[in-house]
């Protein structure tokens, strides 16, 4: 009788199914066929800090707030090794007329080596996604430019590296990538507000001088780095606790031409100059973003989590992104299958 309940109680254990693995763990990757998703919606207070470019507009040390955000990342494995994912962001801030999508990436993921000790190497490559929609704003010589979207209107590539250990219910881990985006036109600047100074008649509009009132540029190629620290707590089977540093360089944009044509001398002579003058747009920023989270598995396939970022940054002069204050706070639905 004794032998036969040992027997019902280990059969019973080994038909309840394992605990799922969990995605927020930074060293996630789905196994062979699982499919994940993690879908986040947070909310954004900024104030902006007083670079050159937010005191021509009027705007320094200005209060943005709501500015939504919401997040996608999907992924789905392949082999046990090598997974295929992208991850694509939305924010709208109503306070400044700015909206559209600002993270697109596209890739691979590649898990080289797992050792016996629960190491772990990865390398991956992804898409840039930032041609997908193209950078729309408005320029004028007294405010400069001005963003409508959050696109810069440029493809690129991702290459990165992250690694890490878990030691029973602790995992650390860190990682480093490289962006480069590719220099193209794929931009729509409306300068029906711009004049020109023309000699004995004072300013005028562009339009006189040929010039339409939207124009194209080529903008130059760009190379930024992102690296950061994350570490992950498995307290139970339900509660985790996550938190990490990231560090974002974004760098200067540069305008190499005009793309539209314009025939009118006067206006090339213009363009000409307004093209030198905004060959370095000195509009880089470099942002030192740590984070928080703390998740509840509700059953095999769903997860809820809690996250808040806190974001330190310096900006350029003539960067629209710096900021006094940066915090977000939101939920995140991560679901596997």
């Amino acid at each position: 009788m004794k032998k036969s309940l040992k027997l019902a109680v280990a059969a019973s254990v080994l038909a309840t199914p394992a605990m799922a693995a969990n995605l927020e763990n930074p060293l996630y990757l789905p196994t062979a066929g699982e499919f994940y998703s993690k879908t986040g919606a947070g909310v954004m207070y900024k104030v902006t800090d007083d670079t050159d470019a937010n005191k021509l507009k009027g705007h320094a040390g200005a209060t943005e707030f709501p500015i939504w955000r919401v997040s996608e990342e999907l992924g789905i494995g392949i082999t046990d090794s090598i997974a295929l994912r992208g991850s694509f962001a939305y924010t709208q801030a109503d306070d400044i007329d700015r909206k559209g999508l600002n993270h697109g990436r596209l890739g691979l993921i590649w898990r080289p080596i797992e050792t016996a000790d629960n190491i772990v190497l990865d390398i991956y490559a992804d898409a840039h996604l930032g041609g997908v929609n193209k950078m729309r704003g408005s320029y004028t010589l007294d405010k400069g430019f001005k963003y409508d979207n959050y696109s810069n209107g440029r493809w690129g590539a991702d290459v990165g590296v992250r690694f890490g250990k878990t030691w029973s219910k602790l995992t650390t881990s860190a990682f480093f990538e490289v962006l480069k985006t590719f220099g193209n036109n794929n931009n729509v600047i409306d300068v029906s507000g711009l004049y020109a100074p023309v000699t004995d008649v004072g300013l005028v509009p562009v339009s006189i001088l040929g010039i339409p009132d939207e124009i194209s540029v080529d903008l130059k190629s760009t190379t930024e780095i992102n690296f950061g620290l994350n570490a992950f707590y498995q307290l139970d089977d339900r509660w985790s606790f996550g938190g990490g540093f990231k560090y974002n360089h974004h760098a200067d944009n540069g305008v190499k031409s005009l793309s539209t044509g314009v025939t009118n001398p006067a206006g090339q002579q213009f363009a000409g100059a307004l093209i030198s003058q905004l060959s370095d747009m000195n509009d880089g920023f470099d942002e030192y973003i740590l984070s928080l989270a703390v998740a509840n598995q509700l059953t095999d396939t769903v997860q809820v989590a809690l996250y808040g970022e806190y974001t330190f940054d310096t900006a350029h002069a003539n960067s629209q992104n710096g900021s006094d204050v940066k915090a977000e706070v939101g939920v995140r639905l991560n679901l596997q299958f």
